[in-house]
């Protein structure tokens, strides 16, 4: 019997925006045939997450699976929902969470972001058009720096005139100081867009601050886009973030297995230490062109770049590093910073391993092996030690032939 599925969204006092999450729990449970997907709350709707939680566990499993609906890096992903778990663990004894990772900048969501630009904008011209993408604001810095490296994405994807990063609360530019700023530098054709899921307060004071500011600026036109709402793009990525977190018992390795030639290709990696030594030997054999960003490295890693086999910029990651790369490998010691280089990568397309979180990247390093004249590589379901073993025992099966 598949875990059950508890979406732990945000919750509002508007109906249509509740309505929005049931119809995504319903489109998330098309997709996962035989799994119970219900929706708890963080707040001002019923059920909580810990209630939600309770009630799928009290249901006859052992085992239940969260997926945070949130779009960054807040305080609720950070801590009121892991508290919610701790909670709902302690209230039944013997039973098991998993937390998976919140959406982030899916290229999914960033496609549904664009769709909603594009039909609020109508017939206007992109290069004719400013956006003014508004975000909720965190008291978290990383959460707010992810939402202007998402607009300048926009920026660079939509070929758009301008693409200027506002907020709706606790951080600042604020919508208002945003759209003086962009009628300063000549916008005359505004689209507007708060990055939520389902309509809300902040969908309301989106619109109502727009039409304020319009009000005052009659020379200015200012169209809002609608939110990213019970779409398949989202119902998609929840069922991802679900399946990721089966065990090997439910499933095999989700990982779809491939040969990659990097031969001349640029290849990224970001730290210096023995993980990234171990890494950059095997991608230099494979003829990749490696540039390795990180304050400090390795004794080997220095010999390299002294003998010109490999670039090392000596500094910290710059989201600028991933440009052009065809494959990237996050391994310094800093989750924060390995989750930055996963996100910047996922927004270019780009494959990227996490060494300290797998699931974090787009792409697994499999146990491999070379014998009798062939590369063996096995990827597990996040349980690197049985990869190994079984990498190992057909080694020495072929070994003995």
């Amino acid at each position: 019997m598949s875990a059950p599925l508890i979406i732990a969204a945000h919750g509002t006092r508007v109906g249509e925006g509740v309505a929005q999450c049931e119809e995504l729990a319903r489109l998330v449970g098309e997709r996962l045939p035989g799994t119970d997907v219900s929706v708890g709350y963080v707040e001002l709707v019923e059920p909580s997450v810990p209630d939600a939680l309770v009630g799928a566990l009290d249901g006859g499993h052992s085992r239940a699976v969260v997926v945070p609906l949130m779009l960054g890096t807040g305080g609720h992903v950070r801590s009121d929902i892991p508290e919610f778990i701790t909670e709902a663990t302690a209230r039944v004894p013997g039973s098991r969470v998993e937390y998976a990772r919140h959406l982030g900048p899916d290229p999914r969501l960033v496609e549904a972001v664009e769709q909603r630009l594009t039909d609020a904008a109508g017939e206007w011209s992109p290069e004719d058009t400013t956006v003014v993408f508004v975000g909720r604001g965190a008291l978290v810095p990383e959460a707010n720096a992810d939402h202007l490296r998402l607009a300048r994405v926009l920026f660079e994807r939509g070929g758009w005139a301008d693409v200027e990063a506002a907020f709706i609360q606790v951080a600042r530019p604020t919508l208002p100081e945003v759209l003086e700023r962009a009628y300063a530098h000549g916008a005359r054709r505004i689209v507007v867009m708060g990055h939520w899921l389902f309509a809300g307060r902040l969908k309301g004071w989106t619109r109502e601050q727009a039409a304020d500011w319009q009000g005052r600026h009659p020379d200015a036109e200012v169209r809002v886009a609608d939110v990213i709402g019970a779409c398949p793009e989202l119902a998609d990525v929840v069922a991802e973030r679900y399946r990721e977190m089966l065990p090997v018992s439910e499933g095999g390795s989700p990982a779809y297995l491939s040969g990659l030639m990097l031969g001349g290709r640029d290849v990224l990696v970001v730290g210096g230490g023995r993980v990234a030594t171990r890494r950059v030997s095997r991608l230099l054999d494979a003829g990749a062109r490696v540039r390795v960003v990180a304050p400090t490295v390795t004794e080997t890693l220095t010999t390299l770049a002294d003998a010109g086999r490999v670039t090392w910029l000596q500094r910290e990651f710059a989201d600028a590093d991933l440009d052009g790369t065809w494959y990237v490998m996050a391994a310094t010691d800093s989750p924060q910073v390995n989750a930055a280089v996963a996100e910047g990568a996922e927004l270019r397309h780009t494959f990227c391993v996490r060494a300290d979180d797998a699931r974090g990247g787009s792409a697994w390093t499999p146990a491999t092996a070379e014998v009798r004249g062939v590369t063996i590589g096995v990827v597990g379901n996040r349980d690197p030690r049985r990869s190994r073993d079984i990498r190992d025992a057909i080694v020495a099966a072929l070994s003995q032939e």
